[in-house]
């Protein structure tokens, strides 16, 4: 049952993290594995969407339900997919100097012992990967500014 919860402190407003977690639809675009997403509705306070996530032999449709409360934060519950569980949530609180002291915690479990085994071998790797990701779209989007000196 791989759980994991972080928080960083980053140079950007909680509108703008919180705009750049919410466009599921532009995942594909900066997140590692991510080939596709979709959109199947939305309102100001709900989405839901499917992703397909890929690496080498393994590709795997996910769909969530999402709660939107911008700009505070981001629910993400599982509704299907190769998953027995799988939670995130994303919390954005002002800090200090205009910048956003951004907590994301994820929580998941595979239904096959396969999978699970293969993404228990390399999940803190592949965690950092995904954030270095959220990091880097915030930055080409918004600038390096702020609290880095950048």
């Amino acid at each position: 049952m791989p759980s994991h919860t972080e928080t960083r402190v980053l140079p950007y407003t909680p509108e703008q993290l919180y705009d750049l977690v919410a466009a599921v639809d532009r995942y594909p675009e900066f997140l590692p594995w991510c080939k596709a997403s979709r959109i199947l509705s939305q309102s100001d306070i709900r989405m839901v969407a499917d992703l397909i996530i890929g690496y080498k032999i393994f590709h795997e449709k996910f769909r969530s339900d999402v709660t939107l409360q911008r700009p505070h934060e981001i629910i993400v519950n599982y509704v299907s997919g190769p998953m027995a569980k799988l939670k995130n949530h994303w919390r954005f609180d002002a800090a200090p100097g205009g910048a956003c002291a951004l907590t994301f915690h994820v929580d998941f479990d595979f239904k096959s012992p396969f999978l699970q085994a293969a993404i228990d071998a390399f999940f803190d790797k592949a965690l950092r990967k995904m954030v270095e990701a959220f990091e880097m779209r915030a930055a080409t989007l918004y600038g390096r500014k702020g609290i880095d000196g950048g």
